[in-house]
């Protein structure tokens, strides 16, 4: 008799799972099974009827029979079997001798490769899809392949303000889908189209026009751009945007910049059930508002969910020799640091001693002074470090943040007709410097630290990145190397950081040890971090040449 017992009514009501007349226990049992029923909700409970809430409920009823009918009941068991059946082809999608669908509307000479084929599968069975692939493995070609079924359009790509034309370029040299560049932040009849590029700054003049569904894909490029979720005008808009279509693809080898917790942010664009509420999140898988407890834990649980996917160039077989990592140290000017060590002494005080707005504020200003001082301050020797690799006909990518620092760089090496590109020049004025670079013109990019996501045709050019002045996020360093390592580059990438052992690097070497971690195991669980590969021979060699042509002009010790 005992095994006839039920627990309450499971019917169907509409699109709706109905759950009545369900005890206290096992209402309680329910609601920690089901995190986003409401903790205060008694009486009854709704689920919507889709093949994962059918699958659920059909295992939450081998523990708690509920009275259905029958007739339901076989509606129920169709669900779970096609979520099963879902659940097989997705993995049988990642065998490594899958065969992707073939794809109509390719260019002459152009087609997907199978990895990237993979992945375009894999969006069309969980119409949900985190794609975060090693930077030079194709993820905008992915996503143009995505575009390519019909199912799939009309299609809205949002992207970096600077990278709109070269969307435009590569879909269309890939595929002959029609493109259109969405133009302002104010709507207006758009033209027929198969793809529509927005920039992320524009999201939000047309939030209004989001909302019914026009748009049957979504892709969002650099989804990093979102990682503070629906805090800003963007991404409210961005939000609008994702709910209402029907595949979702965010696109970025470093979706987290800081620490781990920004991962919620980012998949709320994607599948808001997946990680659950926030408080939920928070309290289930980090220790405070900002870091994850077990980062590998967490990767894993998204790779189960396939709701990422990451192969690198091992898993797809472009390995290339490991980053030649090499970090210097480079002679602060005294007199810069000093010039500023009253006040950096009062903002110290302050933003340990003061109530808990005065501390945040000084905090940050003790942080933007700090990191513009040390850049001023170690600009001289980095301008000169760079002389050594210019002179011996190393182009160089040299990363910055400040005009300052910019400035004191631009004086120094005058004379190598260095290109520039910073939040300072047009789009334009950044494309010619492109051009100039690659073309060979000069052996000098000037660059901003967090200019630079997506940028391609570098590696074709140069295999030498100096860091002049670092970022505190660890994933801005390896999205810039990633420009230059990737299909195309024929050379060993060295990675040079030249850091000052006072000022504000300390400090930030620090922190952006803590945030790899967090990062590394959400992106890549299981993977330890690695041992740098360095080797400073060559660098070596070249100072060496260098300093005994010029002793008395140069004192830098490398």
């Amino acid at each position: 008799m005992a095994m006839n017992r039920t627990y309450g009514q499971l019917t169907l009501n509409g699109n709706k799972w109905l759950l009545q007349c369900v005890p206290p226990h096992v209402a309680i049992r329910l609601k920690q099974l089901f995190p986003r029923v409401p903790k205060h909700q008694i009486g009854s409970f709704e689920f919507p009827n889709d093949k994962q809430h059918c699958a659920d409920l059909s295992w939450f009823l081998q523990r708690y029979p509920m009275e259905m009918p029958k007739a339901q009941s076989d509606m129920l068991e169709s669900g779970r079997q096609a979520f099963v059946a879902e659940q097989s082809h997705m993995e049988d999608i990642l065998r490594p001798d899958y065969l992707p669908s073939v794809l109509n509307g390719l260019k002459d000479g152009q087609k997907i490769r199978q990895y990237q084929g993979q992945a375009i599968d894999l969006i069309l069975a969980r119409r949900a899809l985190l794609l975060g692939d090693d930077v030079g493995l194709g993820k905008t070609y992915t996503a143009a392949g995505l575009c390519l079924h019909p199912q799939a359009l009309p299609a809205a790509v949002v992207m970096q303000t600077h990278l709109q034309t070269q969307w435009q370029e590569k879909i269309e040299s890939f595929t002959h889908l029609k493109v259109h560049k969405i133009k302002g932040t104010k709507p207006y009849n758009l033209p027929a189209a198969d793809v529509y590029l927005f920039k992320y700054s524009q999201l939000l003049g047309w939030i209004d026009t989001f909302g019914d569904g026009f748009f049957k894909t979504v892709i969002f490029d650099e989804i990093q751009e979102l990682r503070r979720g629906t805090d800003s005008g963007k991404g409210q808009a961005a939000k609008v945007l994702s709910d209402a279509a029907i595949y979702k693809l965010g696109l970025s080898a470093t979706p987290i910049y800081n620490y781990g917790a920004e991962i919620w942010n980012i998949i709320q664009f994607l599948d808001d059930l997946a990680l659950g509420s926030l408080y939920d999140f928070l309290r289930e898988w980090c220790i405070d508002d900002r870091r994850v407890k077990d980062p590998d834990a967490l990767g894993s649980y998204l790779r189960e969910q396939n709701l990422m996917l990451r192969r690198t160039k091992r898993d797809v077989g472009q390995q290339m020799p490991p980053i030649n990592t090499i970090v210097e140290h480079i002679e602060a000017d005294q007199k810069a640091l000093k010039s500023v060590e009253e006040l950096a002494k009062h903002l110290a005080i302050k933003a340990t001693t003061g109530d808990f707005y005065s501390r945040g504020q000084a905090g940050r200003e003790l942080d933007l002074m700090m990191r513009h001082t040390t850049g001023v301050s170690k600009a001289l020797g980095v301008a000169r470090y760079i002389r050594i690799l210019l002179e011996n006909d190393i182009p160089v990518l040299l990363m910055g943040w400040h005009r300052d620092v910019y400035c004191i760089w631009l004086d120094e090496l005058a004379d190598l007709n260095p290109a520039m590109y910073t939040g300072s020049e047009s789009e334009k004025q950044k494309n010619d410097a492109v051009r100039r670079f690659v073309s060979g013109e000069t052996n000098l990019f000037i660059m901003s630290l967090r200019s630079g996501a997506g940028l391609d045709g570098l590696q074709s050019r140069c295999s030498t990145v100096v860091f002049g002045e670092l970022d505190w996020s660890p994933k801005v360093h390896e999205q810039i190397i990633g420009r230059l390592n990737r299909e195309g580059q024929q050379e060993q990438i060295t990675a040079i950081y030249l850091n000052t052992n006072e000022g504000s690097d300390p400090p930030m070497v620090e922190v952006l040890g803590i945030k790899q971690f967090q990062s590394t195991g959400i992106i890549d669980p299981g993977k330890q971090l690695e041992t740098k590969f360095s080797d400073k021979s060559r660098i070596q060699a070249l100072a060496e040449q260098f300093l005994s042509k010029r002793p008395k002009e140069f004192d830098l010790v490398v």
